[in-house]
């Protein structure tokens, strides 16, 4: 694919083959640096470690606009996509549609954190004005190169109306985040659920604490050794759930070397071996949960690492919130909230794109239901205690 190159008023918007090939500082400049995900140390690392490129099916193409000085400034983290694995927006339906209708689905254009179900910004900077500059550009490079569409996903809500703005077509779905509303401690939270969802909480996690030490690392505490134990149990879980670990190890080793101050890793020992652990990726204003694994079968022993572990973590660090990662309905009960997320589609083809338009009314709706429905079900007090 061409170094395609546009020419937007007084700035210049341009195709690169890596994120690696710009300074980190020119990057980072683009953001306020609360997201951990599109930081240049993070992106690299995918790319270092060979998650993407290769024969992975996601191929950077960062598309950027440089200002009238040369310098940066505005990005888009995007790759080329041959498949919809490691996008947690699932479109295997309209792939299959489009094929059997007799289009090529893919290559595709993704706008997104490989791997990343986390919420974050996707228009990478700080002048607003060029947003619409950045989603042309995408447009132009899906147009001219015949790429059947391209999709932002996981955007923060103050970037929605950029994408809405420019006509793309809108997607929602639920996750599942706790929110910290000024509690000083685990027991100041158990304190605003109901009696009884606070009875299973403290039975839950005394039960998965049972013979097991946890403790937490981050910046130059964690080891290799660290990263070794936590490769196997996130090689286990990612052949039960996709089939292949999306990351390499060197992945890990680099985010080590990189952004370690970034990583808390909870770990679960018995008797010195490490027997279970979880990644967590610390922001400015939110703990992301992002993998786990375990060697062994221990009741609650995932949602004490997972979500209760990361819950006394943002309280320590004063952080806003901890989001848990994709789907997982389980997560309600422990004080996880259903809060929507927001994906964004440029579907070149215009009968294509009028099927999913459809499609995604009539998911809309059943989304609302499902986020009324799950609301519902809070384990939070309701006038009683």
């Amino acid at each position: 694919m061409s170094d395609d190159r546009a020419s937007q008023g007084s700035f210049t918007a341009r195709l690169l083959g890596s994120v690696g090939e710009l300074p980190a500082g020119e990057w980072d400049a683009l953001t306020d640096g609360t997201n951990p995900f599109v930081s240049h140390a993070f992106l690299t690392a995918m790319e270092q470690s060979r998650s993407v490129g290769a024969r992975s099916g996601w191929t950077p193409v960062p598309i950027v606009i440089d200002g009238p000085d040369g310098r940066l400034a505005a990005a888009l983290p995007a790759y080329l996509k041959d498949h919809s694995q490691g996008e947690y927006v699932f479109d295997h339906a309209w792939a299959d549609a489009w094929h059997r209708a007799g289009g090529a689905y893919y290559p595709k254009l993704q706008i997104a954190v490989p791997f990343t179900p986390a919420t974050g910004p996707r228009l990478l900077t700080p002048h607003p004005e060029l947003a619409p500059a950045l989603l042309r550009a995408a447009e132009t490079l899906c147009r001219e190169n015949g790429l059947s569409s391209a999709h932002a996903t996981f955007i923060e809500p103050e970037q929605v109306s950029a994408f809405e703005d420019a006509g793309w077509l809108m997607r929602e779905d639920i996750q599942f985040h706790w929110e910290n509303r000024g509690y000083a401690s685990f027991d100041d939270f158990l304190e605003a659920l109901s009696s009884r969802k606070r009875k299973d909480l403290r039975k839950e996690r005394a039960k998965a604490q049972e013979g097991v030490e946890i403790r937490s690392f981050t910046g130059a505490a964690i080891e290799e050794a660290h990263w070794d134990a936590f490769w196997d149990f996130y090689q286990d879980t990612g052949a039960r759930k996709w089939g292949r670990p999306y990351l390499t190890r060197e992945a890990f080793s680099v985010l080590g070397e990189t952004m370690a101050d970034k990583v808390l890793l909870v770990m679960a020992f018995i008797e010195g071996e490490a027997v279970a652990g979880a990644l967590n990726f610390i922001g400015g204003e939110a703990l992301y949960g992002r993998y786990w694994g375990a060697r062994i079968d221990k009741p609650f022993l995932h949602f004490e690492l997972c979500y209760y572990q990361a819950i006394d973590a943002a309280i320590a660090l004063g952080l806003a919130r901890v989001e848990a990662g994709a789907q997982g309905g389980h997560k309600l009960a422990r004080g996880y909230e259903p809060v929507r997320t927001v994906s964004a589609h440029y579907i070149v083809h215009e009968g294509l794109r009028a099927a999913i338009a459809d499609y995604l009314e009539q998911e809309r709706a059943g989304i609302a239901l499902d986020q009324m429905s799950l609301g519902a079900h809070s384990p939070f007090r309701k006038g009683e205690d």
